[in-house]
């Protein structure tokens, strides 16, 4: 009785033993696991699929590849214009609140232009200026362009073209926005998703949680990282602001995608 009394103490020794030494080989790996996980973080990279269903307009689509959006559009606005053709029912004449608007000599025209864009974008290690031309895409359909005008000039003079949605068409007939679309702000709302650039990263309106944004709110690429409704859990976003450069800055914050027409 005695020995066997001693045997199931050994036994139960040994049990406390292997238990101990299994537990304590067990802790050391998850805490290299979750460092190797910290270490591999690098630059954020987000995924912008939630906000494609908000594209929606005339002559446009997108499919997706793998982790790239390819947009095709014919670059029509869903809006009124002196630019249309006067046949056409989106013709309006000019009715906006720029005294010193006038007409340039192109009108609007279908286009074929095609974007392939990261649904995955992260910041670029070497940042890239933007080109002239299409920039990014709104989620109407018409295409962005940066902040100058042919040349490279300021849109000092250029933006007494714009209609009265703040969009015109370039000498190929190819509407586009330099600044506020506000068909979409005044559709949307003023803190709305409106687009994105071509490196992935989206457009928002000019204000953010009730404020209205300023230059000095973002940095030198016109963007800023935060919370939006579309990102609960943040994203680095360009905002349209009322003042030079109004939708980019020194370039882009991401890495862009490719752009034909």
């Amino acid at each position: 009785m005695i020995i066997y009394k001693r045997i199931l103490i050994l036994i139960t020794l040994v049990f406390f033993v292997v238990t101990a030494c299994s537990n304590g080989d067990d802790a050391p790996m998850v805490q290299e696991q979750e460092e190797e996980e910290v270490d591999q973080g690098g630059n954020t990279a987000y995924d912008i699929s939630a906000v494609l269903e908000k594209f929606e307009g005339t002559g446009l689509s997108y499919a997706i590849n793998g982790n790239t959006v390819t947009f095709t559009t014919q670059d029509l606005p869903n809006h009124t214009s002196p630019y249309w053709p006067t046949n056409n029912p989106l013709y309006e004449a000019y009715n906006g609140t720029n005294s010193e608007f006038r007409l340039n000599p192109n009108r609007i025209e279908a286009q074929n232009i095609v974007l392939t864009i990261t649904l995955n974008p992260e910041e670029a290690s070497n940042k890239e200026v933007t080109p002239m031309g299409p920039i990014g895409i709104s989620r109407n359909g018409v295409v962005f362009f940066n902040q100058y005008a042919a040349g490279g000039s300021p849109l000092t003079n250029e933006i007494n073209s714009f209609d009265q949605y703040l969009g015109h068409p370039a000498g190929q007939s190819n509407y586009h926005y330099h600044i506020e679309p506000t068909f979409l702000t005044q559709e949307f709302g003023e803190d709305a998703f409106l687009g994105l650039l071509s490196d992935g990263f989206p457009v928002y309106g000019p204000q953010e949680n009730g404020k209205t944004i300023t230059n000095d709110d973002l940095d030198a690429y016109h963007g800023h990282t935060g919370v939006t409704a579309d990102f609960p859990n943040g994203i680095y976003h360009y905002h349209i602001t009322n003042e030079d450069p109004y939708l980019n800055g020194n370039g882009f914050f991401g890495t862009p995608g490719n752009i034909t027409r």
